[in-house]
């Protein structure tokens, strides 16, 4: 039996990848969920692991540190459906081709594997791209898994190692932990009233800022946190597959790693896309079915809503880049996750001795979670 105990707070991917993480440094873990499975951004997602993106810095380092444990846990859990299908970012005009040119330029670019490509080049690597483009970006470290099937493999793999307990339905609602200076451990307090000691507490609660009394609650109010929605849908199977993900022009704008001088000369977005702060993400399934997104609203209180405007308009320019009718969609959904105010990767805040929230990696969490894990895990055994 492990001699050192984890609660871990929280069923999504954060969640469960410190799970893992503990378990594989001999610790024993139990993990509580709120809900009967993870319902909320884990598996509202694109499954994206997604280097491209990144700012350069830390960002990176996580995300190529996350990218091999993702492959390496590919082949010890198969069934969390990683593929290493790469992405193809579309340039639909010659000012977008020349950020992306700046992109391919930068001194990580072989880091990330970017590749410059005109537009023959682009359909060559993603045949499925028969519209019209200007040329793309190639990225050979960009890869996928299931997000509604990875978190049940891992627990299944979890199970297996006898230092892990799932328990789901169980709110935590307090957080007591030691005094200043004094290794006490942690102690999670569920709705039930039950009580689940442990050596630390590690809260990945994802959106979640309410619900937890304490100083533990009180550090949530005062976190420098904010929250984002999202708009995505899912298409039937389609008729033919896709090499590689897709990202459009749009996403210049969005992600760090294209923070170069090219973008600031980039035309202003049109007044649907500005507004939605909407950009097109295409990632086919292993079932076949498309999941394509998304839009990006800030201010709250979100609607309970969905919006059909950006689904429309989303749909429209995945058909332009693919230069084919798109089969029916069979869902659509809103997300919400949490990202940090100030800017940071994500938010790891020690709130008493043995007591850690880590929160706020944004859309990043897939991407970074391994990584992030192996972060926090190196802290606590420091």
């Amino acid at each position: 039996m492990a001699s050192e105990r984890a609660v871990i707070v929280g069923g999504g991917i954060m969640g469960t990848m410190h799970a893992l993480e503990g378990c594989r440094r001999g610790w024993e873990v139990l993990q509580l969920e709120a809900d009967a499975e993870p319902r909320r951004a884990s598996v509202r997602n694109f499954g994206l692991v997604w280097v491209s993106g990144r700012a350069t810095g830390l960002e990176l380092d996580l995300a190529i540190r996350a990218r091999r444990r993702w492959e390496d846990l590919a082949s010890d859990v198969p069934d969390i459906g990683f593929r290493a299908d790469r992405s193809l970012t579309v340039a639909g005009s010659a000012a977008e081709l020349s950020l992306l040119a700046e992109a391919a330029d930068r001194s990580d670019a072989s880091i990330r594997g970017f590749e410059l490509l005109d537009a023959a080049g682009a359909r060559s690597v993603n045949p499925a791209v028969r519209g019209k483009v200007a040329g793309g970006l190639f990225c050979r470290t960009d890869a996928v898994v299931e997000p509604t099937a990875v978190l049940g493999a891992l627990r299944s793999a979890l199970e297996k190692t006898g230092t892990y307990r799932w328990l789901p339905r169980r709110q935590a609602v307090d957080v007591e932990g030691g005094t200043d200076g004094a290794k006490d451990g942690a102690t999670v307090v569920d709705h039930l009233g039950d009580r689940h000691p442990g050596t630390v507490a590690l809260l990945c609660i994802g959106d979640c800022r309410s619900g937890l009394g304490g100083r533990v609650g009180a550090a949530l109010e005062a976190a420098p946190l904010r929250r984002c929605r999202l708009q995505m849908m899912q298409t039937a199977p389609a008729p033919e597959s896709l090499a590689t993900a897709i990202a459009d022009g749009d996403s210049l704008r969005y992600y760090p790693a294209f923070d170069l001088p090219g973008r600031s000369v980039l035309p202003p977005s049109d007044e649907d896309t500005a507004a939605w702060g909407r950009q097109l993400l295409l990632v086919q399934r292993a079932g076949g079915g498309l999941t394509i997104g998304d839009t990006h609203v800030y201010d709250e209180p979100f609607d309970f809503a969905v919006d059909e405007a950006p689904y429309d308009q989303l749909l429209d320019r995945a058909e332009g880049i693919l230069g084919w009718s798109l089969p029916p969609v069979v869902r659509r959904w809103a997300g919400v996750y949490s990202l940090t105010a100030e800017g940071s990767t994500y938010l790891t805040h020690e709130v008493d001795d043995g007591i850690v929230v880590i929160t706020g990696a944004a859309g990043r969490g897939m991407t970074l979670s391994p990584a992030t894990a192996e972060q926090t895990w190196d802290r606590i055994l420091a």
